[in-house]
């Protein structure tokens, strides 16, 4: 079973069948390296006081929550209104669709969860519903309210589970084209393309997340553990990459090639027991 405490419980719904189930936040990241902010004499922590300009120190009782509607200018709203506007959770993931992964741009995927049936009742239901998409290829949408939100989520089956992806609204995703429209429309060089095609042949392989640490935080801990044995560090600052100019494009390609490593065979792993669901998804 599942360790932790549940990000959210509530029921799986397919049409009449219907089952518990709860939610697991799929990713952690209580390892990374946080920093307290402190005094650099006492090495007390700050405590981060309320201030008004005008008042100065206030009291968090008299904090009251405002939007900006215009610059420098409010409207207050109570807890009252805005619990009176609040969607109310049935605690139902209602599975309003089904759609091929590939249809959801990449763009939309947020945070991934597991979803777990919760309790040996749920179990057989739970598993009719992971088959049945599983043999279908199919993508489930439905709604959850986490965190005082509506969410959009897209479920899919994976080994004897299931994850369920939150899904960013059409808000919160920033339209492409006002970035990449402005980007000359000049198709490169044939043989340039050609070279590069060839040193990204070379670097072909396997995803294998153990070969892609945080550089950054393993750097962190490795230099606060120095400190912890009271050793110092010179400071430099890294170097900057510079940038390809236009008229060595063609020679820097070549020198790639040449320094690229030769393309290792790709080591097959025996086959699991149970294949997961590939997931397929439209690039942006």
């Amino acid at each position: 079973m599942a360790a932790g405490r549940p990000t959210w419980q509530g029921h799986l719904r397919l049409s009449l069948v219907t089952c518990p189930v709860a939610m697991y936040t799929a990713t952690d990241a209580r390892g990374d390296v946080h920093f307290n902010m402190l005094h650099k004499k006492t090495h007390n922590r700050i405590r981060m006081i309320p201030t008004d300009p005008d008042l100065g120190p206030i009291e968090r009782s008299d904090i009251v929550k405002g939007y900006e509607y215009e610059k420098g200018e409010y409207i207050v709203i109570t807890q009252d209104e805005i619990d009176s506007v609040r969607l109310e959770s049935t605690r139902t993931i209602d599975i309003e669709r089904f759609v091929p992964a590939a249809e959801i741009d990449r763009l939309y995927w947020d945070n991934p969860y597991f979803l777990v049936p919760d309790g040996k009742l749920a179990a057989e239901a739970y598993g009719v519903i992971r088959e049945a998409m599983t043999k279908e290829g199919q993508v489930a949408l439905g709604r959850v309210v986490m965190h005082q939100r509506e969410r959009l989520l897209a479920i899919e089956p994976r080994d004897n589970g299931m994850v369920a992806w939150s899904l960013r609204s059409r808000r919160e995703v920033r339209d492409a084209a006002s970035y990449f429209d402005s980007i000359p429309d000049k198709k490169p060089d044939a043989a340039m393309i050609q070279i590069a095609q060839k040193i990204i042949e070379q670097k072909e392989g396997p995803f294998d997340p153990e070969q892609f640490n945080d550089r950054y935080e393993d750097a962190l801990r490795a230099l606060i553990k120095e400190k912890q044995k009271g050793k110092g560090r010179k400071v430099t600052a890294p170097e900057e990459p510079e940038d390809t100019n236009v008229v060595d494009l063609m020679e820097a390609l070549r020198a790639s090639l040449g320094k690229a490593p030769a393309k290792k065979p790709a080591v097959q792993a025996k086959p699991a027991a149970r294949k997961a669901t590939p997931r397929k998804r439209k690039s942006a």
